[in-house]
């Protein structure tokens, strides 16, 4: 049976958390527009850089900031190529964190599409409420 399109985005953002170089979460993300694809990013350490899955995690305050998370790489790669994203669509597989929610209300981001609700921010989600920006939970296995 033929994917719906948010299913078939879901799965390319699954198979992209595949590259993850930090173990505490392989995350995924596709930037969409007009059902086409604009940029991808992975969770990792910034280019050139050694990543936690050879020498370790990076911790302060219980979070691994060696790494760089999927939805801000997936907005440097269209930076990097001249790509515009507003008015995109964010497919990613965990719902964005404070930061990167940020990041992509400034990029233009019409629609975030996410699967697991990894960690819950009451002021993440007040900044997308107060920017309209859409927020859809699509429940899907990595293996559908």
């Amino acid at each position: 049976m033929r994917p719906d399109w948010d299913s078939y985005f879901m799965k390319i953002a699954y198979a992209v958390s595949e590259r993850s170089t930090c173990d505490r979460a392989f995350v995924g993300c596709v930037l969409v527009l007009e059902k086409r694809i604009l940029t991808t990013g992975f969770n990792g350490s910034p280019a050139g850089q050694e990543h936690c899955d050879e020498i370790g995690h990076l911790l302060v305050d219980g979070h691994c900031v060696r790494t760089i998370h999927a939805e801000t790489n997936a907005i440097i790669q269209a930076a990097l190529h001249g790509i515009s994203t507003k008015g995109a669509t964010c497919y990613v597989t965990h719902l964005p964190c404070i930061n990167c929610t940020k990041v992509l209300i400034n990029a233009g981001i019409s629609k975030i599409v996410y699967s697991v609700a990894y960690r819950t921010d009451d002021n993440a989600m007040g900044f997308l409420k107060s920017a309209k920006i859409e927020l859809m939970q699509k429940e899907f296995q990595p293996n559908q």
